[in-house]
């Protein structure tokens, strides 16, 4: 009985595999019927779909949306379209929504419209779930009778040795007690024999230890905390220095010190940056994509120790954010956005994944990327912008957070 459990097991897997292989198969033509789903209405920069990136997911994200009332994550689709075969299958939920864009209720009745020569979908293949119980009760209890008849060997052989140990035990118990009566009498005779009063060598010996040790405990102490006793603490308040307010953004705060390479630090939105140092001077770069970038210099043997320091606002990087996410009157948006950004300007778009690390655009592209009324862009993010002596923005780095960073 035990080998056939074993054998009806090894056929499960076998079968298993050979459907998870004409799962992947299923999937290879899933992609294919979204793709040509997608080109029906839609002009991609490229007919297939591995090669899609950018504002094309963003439109296809918004067509499946509307569609499927479903959504997949940029990541996932990097994971999933951009190699070819995969070797792994999405979530079950990904399959139905993709399934139900292609035109079906569902991915099972995707794979039953698409099955291959001899193929039987899962649901029939699978060991009826009364018939395994069974095999593995029968399994179980082979076992515990196999357990149940060596326990029994055991007892009987415990049995027919227990007179034999009794009698040891007997002998063990009078050896003990002799011996205690012996050790008794052997403590008594050495108390007698020691004395116990305390020379005045040995009082004055400890005595000494006792000093020495402590003033190592201070010094150990002293070389331990020396940076927190010799350091000062310093508080420094960022102000927007036009509307005299806090800062409500992440600026990045450089220290930079002689033959060092600059620390980077950040200072939260609307809390201070509090540094503690034993310099005497200080020099610290302050830096933010919507503020110009100050360089301040202090002497902290004067300095007081809290100071508010003003920073000039970058309006045009203000303006530039404002217009990205804004998804209000979409045409005056563009106009403002044109105005601003010069012709010639580089733009940056950052992605956070193994397949594309930046990825450049022209100043039309970017604008109607950002003119796009998607909720992608909730999760926009200038990082950095510059501009030249006009005021035109010639340089914009930015990236649009998947929903899963978010989370």
């Amino acid at each position: 009985m035990f080998y056939k459990t074993i054998y009806l097991i090894i056929n499960a897997l076998h079968t298993f595999t050979q459907l998870s292989d004409l799962d992947l198969l299923h999937f290879e033509q899933l992609k294919n019927e979204v793709q040509a789903v997608y080109l029906q209405d839609q002009t991609p920069s490229s007919t297939e779909i591995s090669k899609w990136k950018g504002i094309d997911i963003i439109y296809f994200q918004e067509d499946l949306r509307k569609k499927a009332k479903g959504n997949i994550s940029e990541k996932s689709f990097y994971t999933y379209f951009k190699n070819s075969p995969v070797t792994k299958l999405p979530r079950i939920d990904m399959l139905n929504i993709l399934s139900v864009y292609a035109g079906y209720n569902s991915w099972y009745e995707f794979k039953k419209n698409h099955l291959f020569a001899d193929e039987i979908l899962q649901e029939s293949e699978e060991l009826d779930a009364l018939e395994i119980e069974t095999l593995d009760q029968e399994v179980a209890n082979a076992n515990v009778s196999e357990e149940n008849s060596e326990t029994n060997k055991i007892s009987s052989q415990n049995t027919s040795k227990s007179p034999q140990i009794q009698d040891d035990n007997s002998v063990l118990q009078n050896s003990i007690t002799n011996n205690q009566t012996v050790k008794e009498i052997d403590s008594d005779l050495n108390t007698s024999k020691i004395s116990t009063k305390p020379s005045t060598f040995s009082l004055v010996k400890k005595y000494i230890w006792l000093g020495i040790s402590g003033i190592l405990a201070i010094l150990v102490g002293l070389l331990g905390f020396k940076d927190e006793l010799f350091s000062k603490k310093f508080t420094y308040s960022f102000i927007d220095a036009d509307r005299n307010s806090k800062i409500n953004a992440e600026l990045q705060v450089q220290i930079l010190k002689e033959n060092e390479s600059p620390i980077l630090y950040v200072a939260k939105p609307n809390e201070p940056f509090v540094y503690t140092t034993k310099s005497k001077m200080l020099t610290m770069v302050v830096s933010s994509p919507y503020y110009r970038t100050d360089t301040i210099q202090r002497n902290l043997e004067a300095a007081p120790e809290k100071e508010n320091i003003e920073l000039k606002p970058n309006d045009y990087a203000i303006m530039l954010f404002y217009y990205s996410k804004s998804i209000k009157d979409l045409k005056k948006k563009r106009v403002s956005l044109n105005y601003l950004i010069s012709d010639n300007a580089l733009i940056y778009q950052v992605f956070d994944n193994k397949f594309y690390g930046v990825e450049t655009m022209d100043k039309q592209r970017y604008i109607n990327l950002v003119t796009l009324p998607s909720t992608s862009l909730e999760n926009l993010d200038v990082i950095d912008t510059q501009t030249d002596k006009s005021g035109k923005i010639v340089m914009i780095k930015f990236k649009i957070d998947s929903d899963d960073e978010k989370l």
